[in-house]
């Protein structure tokens, strides 16, 4: 049992026991501080947890040893504020209070995986560093093994390299902690503290107390990494795991995981019946919505260090560039928003592809629909459209399926590539692998002729592209099916297009929350071109790797609503 805090001799700046700053941070959201929503609901939370306890209730002395430790032997190493001891602000103390200040009957920390998300120059990597070291000096654990992970080295360096520049800065730190070029050593508790990636040798053999994680939104491919981390620390009986990130452009990997994860967690609190984690806690800092951007009260929710720790006149000037030069604005919702953003070239922001919105299968049943497909030979996916209206209902509803050979889906599986998760997507049933090297295309006709006779969606007529069709439009039309070739190219598909990209920013686009299309959403740019003085759009793929066939099959489908919208409206009435 692990109860035993090293004491923290000399200490000049103490708490009492009636110092709380979860409840002090508390009283100033509500107040009127700028917060996100996410935050908001966090410190709600957590300031019911502090009133009324439970299996595991709040301890001032266990929360305020952490800050104790930090403004009395933590400094600064760079910039005008180097060699000065760090001075906790109100959200940093609410947040550590939060994660250190839990306990059980036991005396053993509540929370065993943490995640900060915040704007850019808002000092969460200094957060990470100082935790690293109070972990691996003052925690009161037996041969605390702590790493900086990343999944380059280069990367988790950084923390690890913070934190040995504040025990270089500190006198009392330099006589407790040794100093090594590739580790700290603490030889009174048999600690030590390394960065670690996975582009190591071997993860073999970890006995994890703490673990920091820093920039997350840069790891590709990072849930391996992670799961070796989070086994390592199995053994321990209070070991921390702390993310910390701002958002980023890298897609449908570890950041947008862990960031639906903090989402799912948040949303459950205070719901009867909500998902509950208690060993897990989020602290995401973003402005609420694309629009606050250019409003300086909403920058807090986002940047809580802002006129302290991050400088106010240097935001105020980037958010004036990008008001004139609209090129600026995504990275810098991005960087200093915290607005989750695809690529530079990105055809729609991510807001704008998520809608997470689902209808029962029995409303869009018994219906008229209009059709769109993209055929695929090998590497590219297969994609069947069927885009739905209902009667008196301004909202396009869409179904889809999609079909890859099984010889594509072990070549991911067997290269470790993670392009994505198709075996789950298959076991999800929006995908269906074929045998063999090719798709079946008999599989995409039968799920069509499938709508028709189990659900009674009826297509007027399916939009395809006549490239690969071959013998399926033959086997389309023997079933029944009017066939309409579409001309693949910017001339077609601009107008379309446009329109179909306001009705995702409005969200009226709803497609049951398919993880695929939004996939293909998110992989989808845009690429435009001036003829004579005619500027014409059309979609492309971000990246060599990343799939769009859904966004085309989806927008055949529209392009074949766009050329006839007269007529299928008089069927939907």
């Amino acid at each position: 049992m692990t109860t035993l805090r090293t004491s923290l001799k000399g200490a000049r700046i103490k708490y009492g026991d009636d110092y709380n700053p979860i409840l002090e941070y508390w009283r100033e959201i509500e107040s009127g501080l700028a917060v996100s929503d996410k935050i908001r609901r966090t410190f709600k939370k957590l300031a019911a947890d502090v009133e009324n306890g439970g299996e595991f209730f709040y301890s001032p002395p266990r929360a305020n040893h952490a800050l104790e430790f930090i403004e009395n032997y933590c400094k600064h190493s760079k910039g005008k504020m180097g060699g000065k001891p760090v001075r906790l602000e109100l959200w940093e103390k609410a947040i550590l209070a939060a994660v250190f200040g839990f306990i059980d009957a036991d005396g053993l920390r509540k929370y065993r995986e943490a995640v900060l998300i915040v704007a850019k120059k808002n000092g969460k990597s200094l957060i990470a560093s100082a935790v690293g070291l109070y972990l691996l000096s003052a925690d009161g654990e037996p041969g605390p093994e702590v790493y900086a992970v990343a999944t380059k080295r280069d990367q988790a360096k950084i923390i690890w390299l913070e934190s040995k520049r504040m025990r270089n800065k500190s006198p009392t730190l330099r006589k407790r902690i040794k100093a090594l070029v590739a580790e700290l050593n603490t030889e009174f508790n048999d600690g030590v503290f390394k960065p670690l990636a996975s582009d190591v040798d071997t993860l073999d053999g970890l006995n994890i107390h703490g673990a920091l994680m820093d920039e997350i939104h840069q790891w590709r491919n990072g849930r391996a990494l992670f799961d070796i981390i989070a086994d390592g620390t199995a053994a321990r009986e209070q070991p921390l795991i702390l993310e910390t990130s701002t958002a980023g452009t890298i897609r449908e990997d570890f950041y947008d995981e862990k960031y639906e994860y903090c989402k799912q967690v948040i949303d459950g609190y205070g719901v009867e019946g909500g998902y509950k984690d208690e060993r897990f806690i989020a602290f995401v800092y973003e402005i609420d919505s694309r629009e606050e951007w250019t409003d300086e009260k909403n920058w807090r929710k986002a940047n809580p260090g802002l006129g302290t720790i991050k400088n106010l006149q240097t935001l105020r000037e980037k958010v004036e560039r990008a008001k004139k030069n609209p090129s600026l604005v995504k990275n810098l919702l991005c960087k200093e928003f915290n607005i989750r953003e695809t690529s530079s070239d990105a055809w729609m922001p991510f807001e704008s592809c998520v809608n997470e919105t689902v209808v029962p299968e029995e409303f869009l049943e018994h219906s008229y629909a209009i059709g769109g497909c993209d055929l695929s030979s090998t590497t590219d996916l297969t994609c069947a459209s069927l885009l739905i209206k209902k009667p008196n209902d301004e909202k396009f509803y869409v179904l889809q399926q999609y079909f890859l050979p099984q010889s594509r889906v072990d070549m991911v599986e067997q290269s470790n590539a993670r392009e994505a998760p198709y075996k789950l997507w298959a076991e999800q049933g929006w995908l269906t692998i074929c045998e063999g090297a090719s798709v079946d295309y008999h599989q995409v006709t039968q799920w069509y002729a499938d709508m028709v006779e189990k659900h009674d969606i009826r297509p007027l007529w399916i939009a395809y592209d006549r490239a690969l069709a071959g013998y399926w439009q033959q086997e389309m039309i023997e079933y029944g099916f009017d066939m309409v070739k579409i001309p693949q190219g910017p001339f077609v598909w601009s107008y379309p297009m446009k329109r179909l990209g306001g009705l995702l920013e409005e969200h009226k686009v709803i497609y049951n929350n398919n993880p695929i299309l939004r996939w293909c959403l998110l992989n989808t740019g845009v690429k435009t071109l001036n003829r004579d003085g005619i500027q014409t759009i059309q979609p492309v793929k971000t990246s060599s790797t990343k799939r769009i066939d859904g966004m085309v099959s989806l927008l055949n489908a529209f392009v074949g609503y766009c050329e006839r919208e007269d007529e299928y409206i008089n069927y939907v009435r």
